[in-house]
């Protein structure tokens, strides 16, 4: 018998498919997604857990940094975008890259064989992020890389105007329980804030980036 999977899940489920379209081919996304995998700078060799990899469009990106001798594993609790993401798993034939269903706040994956955490568009889903970049930097234990990619609210002059429409998006791209919430733009804007604020305080090489006009934000770093 599966295993029974509540509201959110449902939701990342039934529009996993449109979810890896728009992950693929938003215009510029890929720029974005490939200098956040140039920030965490994962060396050949590594092994780079991915926490909420979705339907897999990160995969290749952090596959083509550590090489035929390294590992990728990919974590979502999500059965819908992880069926899409081990179709893309087998079609290109990549036996380092394996998926797994689990909870990223609960990685079934041994410190010892991390040396970097990836997570995309994630740290927004939990009520105290900054404690889930905690566990993730005792993961990867001092001297593993850290890495954040997120979008929020820009406060770019020529971006404001377009905060409306990112307003839609955060509306209409989660599930129901982010739609009903009272400040759902405040919240996503207070719990990236916070997430990125603590990898700076677990990592003090960390840099910081803003792609597309101040909505994306990228962070990276070595744990101490």
């Amino acid at each position: 018998m599966s295993e029974p999977i509540g509201p959110t899940q449902q939701f990342y489920t039934r529009w996993a498919r449109l979810y890896d379209l728009v992950a693929v081919q938003t215009p510029g996304i890929g720029s974005i997604r490939t200098a956040a995998v140039d920030l965490l700078d994962p060396q050949p060799g590594d092994t780079v857990v991915e926490m909420g990899c979705g339907s897999g469009a990160n995969l290749s990106l952090l596959r083509d940094r550590v090489g035929p001798e390294g590992r990728v594993i990919g974590v979502d609790v999500s059965p819908g975008v992880l069926s899409v993401a081990r179709k893309r798993v087998d079609r290109n034939g990549w036996t380092n890259v394996h998926i797994v269903r689990s909870d990223a706040t609960q990685p079934p994956v041994d410190s010892a064989d991390v040396d970097c955490l990836f997570a995309s568009l994630v740290v927004a889903m939990f009520d105290a992020p900054a404690g889930v970049v905690d566990d993730w930097a005792e993961l990867v234990g001092p001297g593993g890389r850290l890495g954040l990619m997120d979008l929020a609210r820009s406060s770019h002059p020529r971006a404001r105007v377009l905060n409306g429409l990112f307003r839609r998006f955060v509306t209409y791209a989660n599930p129901r329980s982010v739609r009903q919430s009272t400040a759902p733009l405040s919240t996503l804007d207070r719990r990236v804030a916070a997430a990125h604020k603590r990898l700076h305080e677990r990592c003090s090489d960390a840099q910081s980036e803003t792609r597309a006009l101040g909505f994306a934000r990228l962070s990276a770093g070595t744990v101490d």
